[in-house]
C-alpha cells in the first residue's frame, strides 16, 4: 500500500503491538492503538505524537469495535484473550472471546472502508506435532490446544470473508518472538522469562530434559514482517515468520550464560504431555513473496534484551 495510512492496532499495548506501533510511526503512518483499560503500555506512550491515538475498549464488545474501525485503512489483529498452555482449561471462553469476537470484527470490517486486515496467528500451535521439520505452510494442521484450534478457525473465517466479501487479508504464523519490552514475569516467552531469572540469580525451571526445540525470532524482525504483510499485494496470504532454525531450551540457556558471562542454575522438572518435541518453521515463502528474512541473530537479540532489562529496573523484577 502506498502513502501514509491510518493503521488500527488491536492489542497495541502488548509486546508485539508496542514494537509494531513504533515501526509504523517511524515510517510516517497514523496509528490508532486499541486495548483494554488498565493495561499498562509498554515503552513510549507517544502521547505527544499527533499521528498517534490511544483508544480504550474491549475486543469482545461489538460496540467498541464498531466505533474504532471507521476511517482506518489497515487493521492489525494481535488480540488473544488466552494462552496456549491454559486454553484447554476453558475452551468455551476461548471460542466466545477470540473466535466470536473476530467474526464480529470481520462483519464490521465489511462496511467500514477497511482496505486490509493482518492477523497474527500461531506458528507454534496450529501445526501440532510435526511430521517433518522445518514446517512449511502446507504442513497438516493438528493443533493440540484450544488456542491453536481457535487461531486456525480464525484463519478459515478470513478465507471465507475474502471469498464472499472480497476482504483483503494476510496471515502471519509467528514462531516465538522475543526482545526488548517483553515481560519477564509472564506465563510464556521462554527467552525473557529465563533471562529475567538469570539476572535475578534465580534458578530456571525446565519441563523435561531441555531437549525441546523451538523457533525464536527477534521482535524487530516480527514488526518488519507485519509491515511487509500490510504492503504485500500478491496472491499468497499465509506466511510462516520465524528464524528458520531451532534451538533447544538447553541451547537457549547456554546462550544466556554466554551473554551474561555466568552459569544459570537449572531445575529439570517432569516433561508435559502437550509440549511437542520440535517446532521449527520454514520461512522460504516469506522470503520469496514478502522479501523478508530475519536480520538479528539469536545471540545478538538476547544481548539486546539483556541490556534493556539491565537498564529497566521494573522490567527485570
Amino acid at each position: 500500500m502506498k502513502g501514509n495510512l491510518r493503521c488500527l492496532v488491536l492489542g497495541g499495548r502488548g509486546f508485539i503491538g508496542s514494537h509494531l506501533i513504533n515501526a509504523l510511526l517511524e515510517r510516517g503512518h497514523q496509528v490508532v492503538c486499541f486495548d483494554r483499560p488498565h493495561v499498562m503500555p509498554l515503552g513510549s506512550t507517544h502521547a505527544s505524537d499527533t499521528r498517534f491515538e490511544n483508544v480504550e475498549g474491549d475486543f469482545v464488545s461489538e460496540a467498541d469495535i464498531a466505533r474504532v474501525l471507521p476511517g482506518c485503512d489497515v487493521c492489525f489483529h494481535l488480540v488473544s484473550t488466552t494462552l496456549p498452555q491454559s486454553s484447554n482449561a476453558d475452551p468455551v471462553f476461548d471460542v466466545e472471546t477470540n473466535l466470536l469476537g473476530t467474526v464480529r470484527l470481520l462483519n464490521h470490517a465489511r462496511g467500514s472502508g477497511l482496505k486490509k486486515l493482518v492477523f497474527v496467528s500461531s506458528g507454534g500451535t496450529v501445526y501440532g506435532t510435526p511430521t517433518s521439520v522445518p514446517i512449511d505452510e502446507s504442513h497438516p494442521t493438528n493443533p493440540q490446544c484450544s488456542y491453536g484450534i481457535t487461531k486456525l478457525a480464525i484463519e478459515k473465517y478470513l478465507d471465507l470473508f475474502g471469498m464472499l466479501h472480497g476482504l483483503e487479508y494476510c496471515i502471519l504464523r509467528i514462531a516465538n518472538p522475543y526482545g526488548e519490552m517483553q515481560r519477564t514475569q509472564a506465563s510464556q516467552g521462554a527467552v525473557a522469562v529465563f533471562l529475567g531469572k538469570a539476572l535475578r540469580a534465580e534458578p530456571v525451571e525446565i519441563w523435561g530434559d531441555g531437549s525441546v526445540i523451538r523457533d525464536y525470532v527477534y521482535i524487530g524482525d516480527v514488526a518488519d514482517a507485519l509491515i511487509r504483510a500490510m504492503n504485500h499485494a500478491g496472491p499468497e496470504r499465509l506466511f510462516n515468520i520465524g528464524s528458520g532454525r531451532g534451538l533447544s531450551l538447553n541451547e537457549v540457556l547456554d546462550t544466556i550464560d554466554d551473554v551474561l558471562g555466568r552459569k544459570t542454575e537449572r531445575l529439570y522438572r517432569p516433561s508435559r504431555a502437550f509440549d511437542v518435541p520440535a517446532n521449527v518453521l520454514s520461512i522460504e515463502r516469506a522470503s520469496r513473496h514478502l522479501g523478508w528474512r530475519p536480520r538479528v541473530a539469536f545471540r545478538d537479540g538476547v544481548a539486546r534484551l539483556a541490556k534493556w532489562l539491565a537498564t529497566d529496573s521494573e522490567a527485570s523484577r
